[in-house]
């Protein structure tokens, strides 16, 4: 949804690299192309107004006329003035000292209220709760049945008692629910209300009566990100109406420009509390404006990232292969090889985890045009060899790959392909395991990606200089680059995105340009 931002913010900063001191003529033209940047994404203008007003003063200043690299400091002034159109810091959810909690959901129809409703309660039972929804939409067309469904899939209780389709009073069955969920030990409740096609006083009023009924400890108010400046328009006649505790942007997975439900924040002065952006039930997450910030930016989302690898990958299994892999690649074999594919799998799209790297903005294109079914046919070639095969691929000679080829459904080559594929990323895992450092990856260890002649001694660690007012400048310079960079080797709010170079093992893995 953000790639034009990304792109033209991307294309403002590359003109100011390599300038030593920027003059006041490369600011106004560099808030000038911001500003075209932001008003292109449909960012509200009051916010453009202010965020551009606040990115200029704040570049002309000292902050940028004495910093060693003025370009990479407009980056960073840029970065945390738009975390702050974003909202600040991440809000969490409010719950109720004696439950259950109520999140009432409101919004108009069509933005996602009910298929988001599921997604809550699915992600509300993972961070170990008891959910349940509540029908209290009874006048879509099957708006029970669709909520009924979505709660099964879920996984999460729910609470029909009404039919639905213009039948039953929706305030009744909302306070029903306080009491049933309470029998019932349910922690959370998650009322989803009915919509509009449009603002009308009959459909604030029935929200402003159930808010009334519930009392509920968070009114989350629903917005599609694709609506353009309508958002802006729909949650402040909301807010006036009905009032909400924060928003929830639904549908980030699509194509439109979404700058004006990111103006939703700063307009009304509620936070973004949650994301969704994508068709599965697990397509939802906590909304973090500073990883958004960093994403449009294009310096990627570490963070999430290694969030979702941890809810994937057991901490006894990874110990595991990492004590297997410092042994020495020959003990990392194929069926290693399938299990980390299939649990990066469990982690959601190829792409979109791509996409959170900092730098993949250079490789958009190919990113885009990734075939998700290619794990699947390297699934195939791997299940189709024999256990031996598997333990040593190096046995894999040419009648062998030609039956493995008929038994996956692919050419020979695929099978051969494969096998090479998997001796280099052996020999790279095995290195890394060891403290070799991933080939280059720049700022890491081991980060020049090739060979190099001759011996080198062996460093235990970092030498350190013996004037203490050297070390101590040292360490204060080291402190101030891990503040501003986070992790070695990835770009971070102070640093260009452009000067990050994807490993080779990484780029080979991607289809051709």
């Amino acid at each position: 949804m953000f790639d034009t931002l990304s792109d033209r913010l991307s294309a403002t900063f590359k003109n100011l690299r390599g300038k030593g001191r920027l003059s006041e003529a490369d600011i106004d033209a560099t808030a000038r192309e911001i500003r075209i940047a932001l008003l292109e994404a449909d960012v509200a203008l009051t916010v453009v107004r202010a965020f551009i007003k606040q990115v200029k003063e704040r570049a002309l200043g000292a902050e940028v006329s004495q910093a060693l690299n003025p370009a990479q400091q407009v980056i960073k002034i840029v970065n945390e003035e738009l975390i702050g159109v974003l909202g600040g810091e991440t809000r969490r959810l409010r719950f109720a000292k004696n439950p259950p909690t109520v999140i009432m959901l409101a919004g108009l129809q069509g933005a996602g209220k009910t298929t988001l409703a599921g997604k809550l309660g699915r992600w509300l039972q993972q961070q170990g709760h008891t959910p349940m929804l509540v029908a209290a939409d009874l006048q879509r067309p099957n708006a029970v049945n669709q909520l009924s469904v979505v709660a099964e899939r879920a996984g999460v209780a729910v609470f029909a008692p009404e039919p639905g389709n213009g039948v039953g009073d929706p305030v009744k069955v909302a306070k029903d629910s306080i009491t049933y969920a309470r029998d019932k030990q349910h922690d959370v409740v998650v009322v989803d209300t009915a919509g509009r096609l449009g603002i009308d006083q009959e459909l604030m009023q029935q929200a402003a009566d159930i808010r009334d009924a519930v009392s509920p400890d968070e009114v989350l108010f629903v917005v599609d990100a694709m609506i353009g400046q309508d958002a802006v328009t729909t949650a402040e006649a909301f807010q006036e109406g009905v009032g909400f505790d924060g928003v929830v942007l639904s549908k980030l997975d699509g194509d439109a420009r979404g700058g004006a439900a990111l103006s939703v924040a700063k307009v009304t002065g509620k936070q973004i509390m949650f994301a969704s952006n994508g068709e599965k039930l697990d397509d939802f997450d906590a909304f973090h404006p500073d990883r958004m910030a960093s994403r449009i930016l294009g310096m990627g989302d570490m963070l999430t990232l290694i969030e979702k690898a941890e809810q994937t990958f057991s901490q006894q299994e990874a110990e595991k292969m990492a004590a297997k892999l410092a042994k020495g690649p020959k003990e990392f074999t194929l069926d290693d090889f399938l299990a980390q594919m299939e649990q990066v799998r469990k982690m959601g799209s190829i792409s979109k985890l791509l996409g959170m790297m900092p730098g993949m903005g250079q490789m958009k294109d190919q990113i885009n045009n990734l075939d998700e079914r290619e794990v699947d046919r390297t699934a195939a070639i791997i299940k189709s060899m024999t256990p031996a095969e598997r333990a040593e691929p190096t046995i894999i000679n040419g009648s062998r790959r030609a039956r493995i080829a008929r038994g996956s459904g692919v050419d020979v080559s695929a099978v051969k392909g494969l096998v090479e594929r998997f001796f280099d990323a052996r020999k790279m895992m095995s290195r890394m395991a060891q403290g070799g450092g991933m080939p280059g990856m720049p700022g890491m260890p081991g980060g020049g990606g090739g060979k190099k002649k001759g011996k080198q001694k062996k460093v235990k660690g970092k030498r350190q200089s013996g004037n203490p007012m050297k070390r101590r400048q040292e360490e204060q310079a080291a402190a101030a680059r891990r503040a501003q960079g986070g992790a070695p080797g990835i770009p971070g709010p102070g640093q260009d995105p452009g000067d990050f170079e994807l490993p080779q093992e990484f780029k080979d893995m991607l289809p051709p340009k």
